[in-house]
């Protein structure tokens, strides 16, 4: 072996954090605190098939899951609550330089897009930076929110 390259060896006190045993081990480190050890651990000491609810982890998790649920039923109640009409042209998913140009002309909502293509294609096409890709989009997701549009308007 070479000499000055191997760390100090110790003679280590090694301490268990959950029940306070302690030993002594060989270790490169001068002390060592262990979580469980063979005196604590289920599987050595034979409660292993038991199931341990260490400080309500069990019921934390369930308190958890059913904040979720309700937080997720309380967003789906004001969602269903809100009148499609009522719904802002931005959470119709249209280009941002479409929203904008939609805004600019007064239309914020989806119940004034939808009356606004009830006037016509052409009606709707005269708003500076509305293109027919965007008219062809709008009218899809408005049909798919249940308004009813005319199919073929002049």
């Amino acid at each position: 072996m070479k000499a000055e390259i191997h760390p100090a060896f110790y003679e280590t006190k090694v301490t268990c954090a959950s029940c306070g045993a302690s030993w002594v081990a060989g270790s490169t480190k001068k002390e060592l605190r262990v979580d469980v050890c063979s005196n604590c651990h289920p599987f050595f000491t034979g409660e292993s098939s038991r199931l341990m609810d260490i400080e309500g982890q069990v019921d934390r998790f369930y308190k958890k899951l059913e904040a979720r649920q309700t937080h997720v039923d309380n967003k789906m109640a004001r969602e269903a609550a809100k009148s499609p009409a009522e719904q802002k042209v931005s959470e119709l998913g249209l280009s941002a330089r479409a929203t904008d140009a939609l805004a600019k002309v007064g239309i914020e909502t989806l119940g004034q897009l939808a009356a606004k293509i009830g006037e016509g294609d052409v009606a709707v096409l005269a708003i500076p930076g509305f293109a027919q890709s965007n008219l062809t989009t709008a009218k899809k997701k408005l049909r798919a929110l249940g308004y009813e549009l005319p199919e073929v308007a002049a």
